[in-house]
């Protein structure tokens, strides 16, 4: 997959590449902190954590930051919620 291919498959998901997320692991309870490389084929999220170690995440298991009208970051929603309303948003009459 290409740089662009992979920018634009994480696009329409709603997300960038290098955008900072938190992931729960299955076999840990607490979230950490990582940021997007890319969207693998079978539908995981690529994320590098704190520690530069590479993991596939499932998206159910990925939150993003919301932002403010200021630009303040107030909360993590679920990437299922961003993903929905990204896909709202390239749909055309």
């Amino acid at each position: 997959m290409t740089l662009d291919a992979a920018a634009s498959a994480l696009e329409a998901i709603g997300l960038a590449p290098a955008e900072e997320v938190r992931f729960r692991r299955a076999d840990r309870s607490r979230w950490q902190v990582g940021s997007v490389d890319r969207l693998e084929r079978d539908g995981s999220l690529r994320v590098t954590d704190a520690d530069g170690g590479a993991r596939t995440v499932p998206l159910g298991l990925v939150q993003v930051r919301v932002r403010t009208g200021r630009g303040h970051t107030s909360q993590w929603e679920p990437l299922a919620d961003r993903s929905a309303r990204a896909v709202q948003l390239t749909l055309h009459w």
